[in-house]
């Protein structure tokens, strides 16, 4: 009982050999964890010292009460940006990093986790699949060139796009720093190509270009040329209640904060998949729900944004060995003493190289050639998914709304499809199998005889088109006598699917018109038993197998 309301008390014991492992582990993601929770912080309008609680307390939080423990939680982009995109949106008059924009960003982030631990303790996980991968490519895409473009007056020392109206205006101080910056973050790799045979080890390239910035910034005197982070005065956070809100204020952020739990899920779900497919262990979103709600709220007592999983640290962690949640509490005992030892070093940062950081990392969020692979594979799809970029974009800072249009343009299309299900007549092909006859020129199944799959559940969705595509046959063929269906491809019936196939039986026995099921699944079978209807008859036939209703049609 007390292991399912702490799942922490199934973590492993801590070997000297596991211990060596996720130390590393957690190394490799604490060099980056503290520059990406100040840039993210300042990404939604935050104090940056939030950023720096954001990144250690619900890192913890999310592994104690979730169940994917090399889970990099914490400060992420697309989060960050919907946060700050939300309060923008909503015509408070609050200024970024001001008391009011921080309560607005506290409670969304107290929403957001509310919402997140509510399905995760209903059990339901499955509300976030309302967000297909199209809707999510085209939002995530769409959300990268609007935070790539946010970034764009700090990397080159304006204040906003506003103030960048001709090349005067930019700081080529920072634009030098914030330059350098991004072009060895954007080519690290090749870097590191480079520097192998003088380097052995993996270069931590965020924390080196940040060091470096701080080195730079210091002998150029830059904080005299360009803004700076400035000291953080780092202290213990403090817990906090957030301040209270009228009802009005509640429902203008509950829509945002839906949004924001929907696609920091989606962002928990990309990273849970493939460690727990890279570790063979089943993934209960359930459970990560509740850890990841948890962490939302936890990261809103300390007054931060909204946590969520980073895919990025998450893969690194992955990478460097992380198997268990220990990796978690090495990352934020290493992030903590880096802290302390570079406090000084990140005050002289400028916010340029900051901006870079950001951009680099978001830049992987870019796929131009994943438009046409769903292209390629589904055009509808890939219509949805580029009206869902084009909404996300046209709607900013609002972008919800972006998502909310994919979900239900994405939904109709489901709909659409279930309403239009696909039926074929089929005949025998040369190589025993059924398939559309009229595809393949393929001979009836027999004389007088109407023989159709429908690959389908036959329920409320459906009912209509199956009974549409049989009458319209035998309009067509007045000399049939004998209608088959091949009923294996239909797992489901409800009640509007049993009385549509009654009626049709009832019609057909008035024109002596002999119903031959093929094939009946469990779920078919019990739902006419419980009706007592479609019970064999002279003008009902029922067959357990294709090879026999094919044998029998032949003998007509």
């Amino acid at each position: 009982m007390f292991k399912r309301i702490f799942p922490f008390l199934n973590w492993p014991r801590l070997t000297p050999q596991l211990a060596k492992t996720e130390a590393q582990a957690g190394l490799s993601v604490a060099w980056i964890i503290i520059p990406q929770g100040i840039a993210y912080a300042l990404l939604a309008g935050m104090p940056p010292i939030t950023g720096i609680y954001m990144a250690l307390v619900p890192a913890l939080i999310a592994v104690m009460w979730g169940c994917s423990g090399t889970l990099a939680t914490g400060p992420a982009a697309l989060t960050s940006v919907l946060v700050g995109a939300s309060v923008l949106g909503l015509e408070s008059g609050a200024a970024p990093q001001s008391e009011l924009w921080v309560q607005w960003v506290v409670w969304l982030a107290v929403l957001s986790g509310a919402i997140q631990l509510l399905l995760g303790a209903c059990k339901l996980g499955w509300f976030i699949s309302l967000v297909s991968n199209p809707v999510m490519m085209g939002f995530t895409q769409g959300a990268a060139i609007l935070i790539m473009a946010s970034q764009l007056p700090a990397l080159l020392g304006s204040a906003s796009l506003k103030h960048l109206r001709s090349v005067a205006d930019i700081n080529l101080w920072a634009m030098l720093f914030g330059g350098v910056a991004l072009a060895c973050l954007l080519f690290n790799k090749r870097l590191s190509q480079w520097l192998r045979a003088f380097v052995p080890w993996d270069i931590p390239w965020v924390l080196v270009v940040i060091l470096a910035a701080a080195l730079a910034s210091h002998l150029l005197s830059y904080s005299q040329h360009g803004a700076v982070v400035g000291q953080l005065h780092l202290s213990l956070p403090k817990l906090m209640l957030p301040g209270a809100i009228s009802w009005a204020q509640f429902q203008l952020l509950l829509l945002p904060a839906l949004v924001i739990a929907m696609v920091s899920f989606l962002e928990v779900a990309s990273s849970a998949k493939v460690e727990h497919q890279r570790l063979g262990t089943r993934w209960n979103d359930n459970q990560d729900l509740i850890g990841q709600g948890l962490a939302k709220i936890g990261s809103s007592l300390l007054g931060a944004a909204p946590s969520s999983a980073s895919f990025s640290r998450s893969a690194l962690s992955l990478y460097a060995g992380a198997r268990t949640p220990w990796s978690a509490v090495f990352m934020v005992g290493f992030a903590l003493l880096l802290l302390a030892l570079g406090q000084n070093a990140l005050a002289l940062v400028p916010k340029a190289v900051l901006a870079a950081v950001v951009i680099a990392a978001v830049s992987s969020l870019l796929k131009p050639t994943a438009w046409l692979a769903l292209w390629r594979s589904n055009r509808a799809e890939s219509l949805i998914a580029a009206l869902t970029f084009c909404a996300t974009i046209a709607t900013a800072p609002d972008l919800y709304w972006g998502v909310l249009l994919g979900v239900v343009v994405g939904l109709g299309h489901f709909l659409y499809q279930r309403l239009h299900p696909r039926m074929v007549e089929v005949g025998l092909h040369a190589d025993g199998s059924l398939r559309d006859r009229i595809l393949w020129l393929l001979p009836p199944l027999g004389q007088r005889v109407y023989a159709m799959r429908m690959d389908a559940a036959l329920d409320f969705a459906s009912a209509a088109s199956f009974e549409r595509q049989v009458f319209d046959a035998l309009a067509a063929r007045p000399d049939v006598a004998h209608v088959c269906l091949f009923s294996q491809p239909i797992n489901w019936i409800d009640a509007t699917g049993t009385q549509v196939l009654v009626n049709l039986h009832t019609q057909l026995h008035a024109k002596q018109i002999t119903l031959h099921l093929s094939g009946l699944k469990l779920p078919l079978e019990q739902a006419f038993e419980r009706s007592g209807a479609l019970q064999a008859g002279d003008y009902l036939k029922r067959y357990r197998s294709e090879a026999e209703t094919i044998a029998a049609l032949r003998c007509l």
